[in-house]
């Protein structure tokens, strides 16, 4: 079973590393070039390597590519960055704001990082920042209704683009790999320390 699994998810993943006519297209069009193969970081592992460390790597190779083009389609169709869409998302969610330091542990970055972001998306018009009655201290963070048909927007391109990045990936396929993804985010979750699971991230804006 694990060899009939690794089979059905490995051909159609390296079909997109290695020269996704799609992805060369995208990366093209806002400015970019395809990395030689030689380059990537598959290119630090061989056959001999475990086969956990082959698919990790494969997994986090791409990631990146996918998380750069996105960088780079946010940034030129609507002048954002990946960490303020993001931003935008976990609001959009929550129609009725996110208290800061909720919203801090939610994009899993350090309460510098999330005023930096909240700053900036706040002098756009996008958020807006009310004091609590109770606790001047703390600030609540919500969508201003341009924030919302900004973000709609942002998100309607955001899903399309990841749908095309996908598209040579067949929709069984796709499921597949979900649901074994599922899995292995339960096991690694089950083995995470609380320490490791409490942890903020830093971020750029």
């Amino acid at each position: 079973m694990g060899q009939n699994c690794e089979l059905s998810v490995q051909i159609p993943a390296r079909r997109f590393i290695v020269g996704s006519h799609v992805t060369e297209q995208i990366l093209r069009r806002s400015g970019e070039t395809m990395p030689d193969r030689t380059l990537d970081r598959e290119s630090n592992v061989t056959d001999v390597d475990h086969l956990s460390l082959r698919l990790w790597v494969r997994l986090f190779t791409c990631h990146s590519m996918i998380e750069r083009i996105i960088r780079a389609r946010l940034r030129s169709e609507f002048n954002i960055s990946l960490p303020r869409f993001d931003c935008l998302a976990q609001l959009a969610r929550f129609p009725e704001g996110l208290m800061m330091n909720e919203l801090s542990k939610r994009l899993m970055v350090t309460g510098g990082n999330v005023t930096g972001l909240t700053d900036q998306l706040a002098a756009e018009g996008l958020v807006k920042r009310t004091e609590s009655p109770t606790d001047r201290r703390a600030i609540r963070v919500a969508l201003t209704r341009v924030g919302k048909n900004s973000f709609a927007r942002m998100a309607r391109a955001h899903e399309a683009w990841v749908v095309e990045l996908l598209g040579k990936f067949e929709a069984p396929d796709q499921q597949r790999l979900y649901v074994a993804l599922g899995n292995l985010k339960h096991s690694i979750h089950a083995k995470s320390s609380p320490i490791v699971n409490g942890n903020s991230l830093s971020t750029s804006a």
